[in-house]
């Protein structure tokens, strides 16, 4: 079977990042896009641009016909989700219509970008692999829960009806074309600008963006059909780095260290103004529920089985600094 590669969310963050990795191997894009979003991401692409969303099937089916190879990477990403049947419609709903799509188009293989949010943890700084157990009363928010459903249905697929697909879990990607920002993002951001006096000491693990692209290329050519790879880089505590964002900017910041229980009352009331303002909180419940866990991945499995690899944190830091600056999120 010959045809174009179908990537989903193409113009977000990890997609346009993603797309190239596809480009650069000589993938014919077929991008699927949502009308009226911005392509500032996917400019200068070779590509076929199909109009779609992930809450209409038809679209779907519309996008995968005569496709050979989707990687499925559009989500619907909020940590504060004042309601979260549209994030299961998307996220849930969306991804079994593409999988069912991509069945019945005969799509040679799919690649299906999760999270490491949907992997379980190990309780303290040891990292956690794919093979921890996990339940899905341990999800905490809304978002979590929804990538943990929509893995359950690709592997469901896989195990029922044949689906060609291999499931990723990035950790947190962090690098160019950040345009929202993510999350992980704004606090770089924060950080860099001097706006975080203070901070939570959790730990996460932190991965270039270009490194999680080349992943799904590496998943789509040598991973197993069925088989879950964590494509993460370094394992930080908040404190390591910001260190590191004061390191790249050469401003060493003094911060100070809270406790979760401190900011639960600021929590509630960003929440609470927030659903008045209708703009996101900088702060919310959810936010420091996962603060109190150590996220912390290894990625053995990918290296040994696709040789991925991952460049240090800082390089990834430091190249997200780059383009916030070069697009006016930071100043020069």
């Amino acid at each position: 079977m010959t045809g174009p590669t179908l990537v989903t969310g193409a113009t977000g963050f990890v997609g346009s990042a993603v797309a190239r990795a596809f480009a650069a191997r000589g993938h014919a894009l077929r991008l699927l896009v949502r009308r009226g979003s911005d392509h500032a991401n996917i400019e200068g692409l070779d590509a076929e641009l199909a109009e779609g969303d992930l809450t209409d099937p038809e679209s779907l089916a519309r996008a995968v016909a005569g496709c050979r190879f989707v990687a499925h990477v559009a989500a619907d990403y909020r940590i504060w989700v004042p309601k979260p049947a549209a994030m299961q419609a998307a996220n849930v709903e969306g991804t079994g219509a593409l999988m069912r799509a991509a069945l019945a188009a005969g799509v040679e293989r799919v690649v299906y970008c999760s999270s490491v949010a949907t992997l379980g943890l190990t309780g303290g700084a040891t990292p956690a692999d794919e093979q921890t157990e996990v339940t899905r009363a341990a999800m905490v928010g809304a978002y979590k829960t929804s990538k943990f459903d929509a893995e359950r249905v690709v592997l469901d697929l896989v195990a029922s009806e044949g689906l060609p697909a291999v499931v990723v879990n990035p950790a947190a990607p962090v690098g160019p074309r950040d345009i929202k920002p993510t999350p992980t993002g704004r606090m770089i951001v924060d950080a860099a600008a001097g706006r975080m006096p203070a901070y939570v000491d959790t730990g996460l693990n932190i991965v270039h963006v270009d490194d999680v692209a080349e992943g799904h290329a590496l998943a789509l050519e040598r991973g197993t059909i069925g088989q879950r790879y964590i494509l993460g880089g370094e394992n930080l505590t908040m404190a390591q780095m910001l260190a590191l964002v004061d390191d790249v900017t050469g401003h060493r910041q003094r911060r100070m260290r809270l406790p979760v229980g401190l900011l639960w009352p600021v929590a509630l009331v960003a929440e609470a103004v927030s659903r008045l303002t209708g703009s996101e909180p900088r702060v919310a419940r959810d936010h420091l529920r996962m603060a109190r866990k150590i996220m912390f991945f290894s990625s053995g499995l990918a290296e040994a089985e696709l040789g991925y690899r991952a460049r240090p944190a800082r390089r990834a830091i430091a190249d997200a600094v780059a383009w916030f600056r070069d697009n006016g999120r930071l100043p020069r």
